[in-house]
């Protein structure tokens, strides 16, 4: 593992090249790899596996998601079982379900665990609030993760691309004393870009505040404002979301990201770079705030005890799909449909 400088601190990453794809297929040659879930995360971890040449089955509940692991090519009774059929036959256990799935299924699970099984999560949530959730593996087995960053989607369409998603690695509990090469091999395997340690507590506070803050629910929070009040002071539905959304998303977005903010400051005018320099300040400090309590909400589980409990009420999809629906339904993104449709490579 190399340490690497970031900012100016010290960290540890792993790469493909002093892990190699290679290394990765002799770590695991003789396991079989279960993944338990084949919703947000199930379906890209287990594609790229199984593209890379490593001994996966899947374990899904009859239903629309069982149907797509078909569709995706898993066979049943071959490499596509129940739940519990999949975790007796699995050496490494990857629990992918939602969070809410993991505290109903955690007993069928835990029941079919055996000593020097691996178990592998994607997120800390349910073992950083065990507490909570109920889920405490028992001590003959490794309890690792990787945690790419970004979506299930996100990680197999970059694969398929010839590229990867970061992500995030840990072992909680090394049992066989092979836990560190295990997780090193399925990250390697689910086609990670790097990877870089942390701990399972770390990475559900910093996920759980990521997703609630500067990557969904403030973005979604801050374009809206804008929008409003440029609509509010007689701005055109189109103009005011190719200020807000579009011109960040096509424009600017690809620039930061290649190359960090102030190269994409200094791409733009100098009107621009000045009102910008002026205004980051006095959106800093009204934020900050709201973020700081934002981190106690998660830091002190209450962040997760509303998600067990508002996933765990009847109909709770029905009521999720009226809220992404309210959103969906609204002007801001109504014009956004309209604006995709006008970009040239949807014109032709």
């Amino acid at each position: 593992m190399a340490k690497l400088n970031f900012g100016g601190v010290e960290e540890t990453v792993v790469t493909r090249e002093e892990f190699p794809l290679k290394k990765a297929l002799e770590t695991l040659k003789n396991e079989t790899i279960a993944v338990l879930g084949y919703g947000v995360q199930g379906p890209g971890q287990s594609l790229n596996l199984r593209d890379n040449g490593f001994n996966v089955i899947v374990g899904q509940r009859p239903g629309k998601t069982y149907d797509k692991a078909v569709a995706d090519g898993w066979v049943p009774g071959e490499t596509l079982f129940s739940i519990e059929e999949a975790a007796r036959r699995g050496t490494i256990i990857m629990c992918l379900l939602s969070d809410a799935a993991v505290l109903s299924v955690w007993p069928v699970i835990k029941a079919n665990l055996k000593a020097g099984d691996a178990l592998y999560f994607s997120h800390g949530f349910a073992i950083t609030w065990s507490d909570r959730t109920g889920v405490v593996p028992p001590a003959d087995v490794d309890v690792i993760m990787v945690a790419p960053k970004g979506s299930g989607t996100t990680v197999r369409s970059l694969f398929l691309e010839g590229r990867g998603i970061n992500a995030s690695f840990a072992v909680e509990q090394d049992y066989t004393g092979r836990a560190l090469e295990r997780t090193l091999a399925l990250g390697i395997g689910i086609g990670s870009g790097y990877l870089f340690e942390t701990t399972i507590r770390r990475e559900a506070i910093s996920d759980l505040t990521g997703e609630r803050g500067a990557l969904m629910g403030a973005i979604q929070g801050l374009f809206a404002a804008q929008y409003e009040v440029l609509r509010e002071h007689g701005h055109t539905p189109s103009e005011a979301f190719n200020e807000t959304v579009e011109e960040l998303t096509q424009s600017l977005m690809p620039l930061f990201a290649a190359k960090g903010m102030d190269w994409m400051y200094a791409n733009c005018s100098t009107t621009a770079q000045r009102g910008a320099l002026d205004w980051k300040d006095p959106f800093h400090d009204a934020i900050k705030p709201v973020m700081e309590r934002l981190y106690e909400s998660v830091a002190s589980g209450n962040e997760a005890q509303i998600s067990i409990d508002s996933n765990s009420k009847p109909g709770y999809r029905e009521g999720l799909e009226k809220e992404l629906k309210e959103m969906r339904d609204s002007e801001m993104w109504r014009t956004a449909e309209t604006v995709r449709r006008l970009r040239p490579e949807n014109c032709k």
